[in-house]
């Protein structure tokens, strides 16, 4: 099993937090204090506008911003004591009108599912979740879902069981890496992540609309969080003071990683530890030149080939070419496996076409559809592989998360 490492710095307005595999780039997640991300925020909004061409309602977030929040994402308010939000619509099911389900002026509790692109402002939805490592509360909710990765055999209903048994409150859903956790941990994380959303709700209660409640998770705690159940080794902080900083303890970057352990990962507290060498953290593990590295259009593969990644206005393109000799299948099946780790690392998201070299043979190109089918499984986004044309062009989609990284690292 590969060794997992979290390193976490700043570097300027940047606060990066890089997971290294046995001292590979696996996984980057990056703020910029210039253009902050709002996915995940909870909200108390306002309702601004109904949009009954969107069947949705614009919410006035504060500070100029609002967002879209469609019919089919509205649930009951809870700004009193009324009951769980009513369940969502079946799927395929037409959602009721926007102008019958909410007015203007209304004050509406809404999560940020989608920050902003471009003229497009944030998507909202009224299906709040408060993601851990182990589960995911879904407080509006009564059931308890169990990830599709452990399939439908006994072991995913013996896992719900045991959720329903340790988990405070209601609404769960359940990560697949759960299975293999002790039942303390998962009943600390249900308890703590439960009580954040008591708290975020009696503050909703309290105050006037529009007003953040809660933003959403920064970049080293989304990289704990989506590590799930493998957790890294070690946790690094590189959390220098500048030269005329006299501070004596931790710097905010180790001390907001310590209080959030504390409350949510407890046992990630012994594998915490500032980075004390006078040399950089990233520059030692030459993790600048590896960032870099991902905003160029070519990338080199192991086995002599590349590939050529562009984004245009309304895909992302991947051209794959196998070197002078290369052999196609064994280009292509190390092609599929970079695809993967450089979609997450570059944070891509929406459609995606990749132009396999040609194979002649139809089992090499289904070898190579289930090679990238596999190596996405372990992405946190939502990434969906639909199957490969007779010019060996695969589609697939991976869900919108954040900003891109050309984006962030753009000057």
């Amino acid at each position: 099993m590969s060794r997992l490492e979290l390193l976490v710095d700043r570097d300027g307005p940047l606060t990066r937090a890089a997971v290294l595999a046995d001292g590979r780039l696996t996984d980057l997640h990056i703020d910029h204090a210039d253009r902050p991300s709002l996915l995940g925020a909870i909200v108390l909004g306002r309702v601004e506008r109904i949009a009954t061409g969107l069947n949705g309602a614009f919410v006035d977030l504060g500070n100029g911003l609002s967002g879209l929040l469609p019919a089919a994402d509205v649930r009951r308010p809870i700004l009193d004591d009324a009951p769980p939000h009513a369940r969502p619509p079946r799927p395929g099911a037409k959602p009721a009108p926007i102008g019958a389900l909410l007015r203007t002026g209304q004050p509406v509790l809404v999560q940020v599912k989608a920050d902003a692109v471009g003229s497009k402002g944030p998507s909202l939805t009224m299906d709040i979740t408060l993601p851990g490592r182990f589960l995911v509360h879904a407080p509006l909710g009564r059931d308890i879902a169990v990830s599709k990765r452990l399939g439908s055999g006994p072991e995913r209903a013996a896992l719900a069981r045991r959720i329903e048994e340790l988990a405070t409150g209601s609404g769960w859903i359940v990560r697949a890496g759960a299975v293999q956790v002790p039942d303390g941990l998962l009943a600390a994380e249900s308890e703590a992540l439960h009580l954040h959303w008591r708290a975020i709700r009696d503050d909703a209660r309290a105050g006037a609309a529009p007003r953040l409640l809660h933003p959403g998770p920064d970049a080293p705690t989304r990289a704990l969080i989506e590590q799930g159940a493998a957790a890294p080794a070690a946790i690094l902080v590189d959390d220098h003071p500048p030269p005329d900083d006299i501070r004596i303890g931790d710097g905010p970057l180790l001390s907001g990683l310590r209080n959030w352990c504390g409350r949510h990962a407890p046992d990630l507290l012994p594998r915490l530890s500032p980075h004390r060498d006078p040399q950089r953290l990233f520059d030692l593990r030459d993790l600048d030149t590896a960032i870099a590295g991902l905003l160029d259009v070519r990338v080199s593969l192991a086995l002599g080939g590349s590939l050529v990644i562009e984004r245009t206005e309304a895909l992302t393109v991947v051209d794959v070419n196998a070197g002078e000799r290369g052999n196609p299948l064994e280009v292509n099946l190390d092609a599929a496996a970079e695809i993967a780790r450089q979609l997450r690392l570059r944070n891509v998201g929406g459609i995606v076409v990749v132009d396999f070299v040609n194979m002649r043979n139809r089992g090499d190109a289904e070898r190579v559809l289930a090679a990238l089918s596999q190596a996405v499984e372990s992405d946190p986004v939502q990434t969906q592989v639909y199957g490969m044309s007779k010019l060996g062009l695969v589609e697939l989609t991976r869900a919108r998360r954040g900003t891109p990284l050309a984006a962030l690292l753009r000057p």
